[in-house]
């Protein structure tokens, strides 16, 4: 079975300085990677070279069979309409509604004047209420998104995601802002909605055993290199202090 992503051999960095060093992996079409590390071993940056918003100085990104390295802007903005991405902090758009802000998913297929003047079709106003009521917030869609708590922003964006119809999702520390308790129900609702849209998953955590109770597959990075590609029940202690030595866990 062909690989919906393959990164092979890719550096990456700012200036003067590399952060991540060849680090290769593939990615199945029923995949749920986790990756972890410590600060600074390049989680981030490995998520956000995928869909260029960091520039990879070398390697390769295969999507789909297609090196997204070798697209023009114009070209890597269509790709990125099947790359749905999570963030960290929400990245939400404070002052509009939760159903403006899962609109704006829809922003590469309308295009930026019709998504500002909120142009959009029946068919995605009625697709962002069929998100909004699978990820809980059906009763909060008039409301603001700066009137909702952590968990319910998350959720927001997730029905964002989705609403692009990618066929990868990229996830960037969902949980990194969140209590315990709605940490599991937002990692839940991730592999749920991951299974029921079969859409394969790379996920940057920081929690070990969220990784491992929710991902099918973890990558261990430090520094840069990646030290550990395997199954959940293959992340042993030897490998843990592989990949966290120097730190504490």
């Amino acid at each position: 079975m062909q690989a919906v992503l393959e990164v092979k051999d890719l550096h990456a960095g700012y200036a003067d300085r590399e952060i991540l060093k060849g680090v290769s992996f593939k990615l199945g079409p029923d995949d749920f990677f986790a990756i972890i590390g410590p600060s600074g071993a390049g989680k981030s940056t490995l998520i956000r070279c995928v869909n260029r918003l960091v520039e990879p100085k070398s390697g390769q990104i295969l999507f789909n069979g297609v090196d997204l390295l070798k697209l023009s802007y114009a070209e890597m903005r269509m790709q990125r309409r099947n790359i749905g991405m999570i963030f960290q902090e929400f990245n939400l758009i404070e002052r509009l509604s939760v159903m403006d802000n899962v609109l704006t998913g829809r922003l590469g297929y309308t295009g930026t004047l019709r998504s500002i003047l909120r142009m959009y079709t029946k068919d995605d106003i009625a697709q962002a209420l069929r998100l909004l009521d699978r990820v809980g917030l059906s009763e909060h869609v008039d409301k603001r998104a700066d009137r909702l708590s952590g968990g319910q922003r998350q959720r927001v964006g997730i029905a964002r995601a989705l609403i692009q119809n990618p066929k990868l999702l990229l996830v960037d520390e969902p949980t990194s802002s969140l209590d315990p308790k709605i940490s599991r129900e937002v990692m839940t609702l991730i592999r749920e909605i991951a299974r029921e849209f079969h859409i394969p998953v790379l996920c940057n955590i920081h929690d070990v055993d969220l990784a491992c109770d929710f991902c099918t597959r973890v990558i261990g990075l430090q520094d840069g290199l990646k030290k550990f590609e395997g199954t959940p029940a293959e992340l042993d202690k030897a490998a843990l202090q592989d990949i966290y030595a120097m730190e504490v866990l």
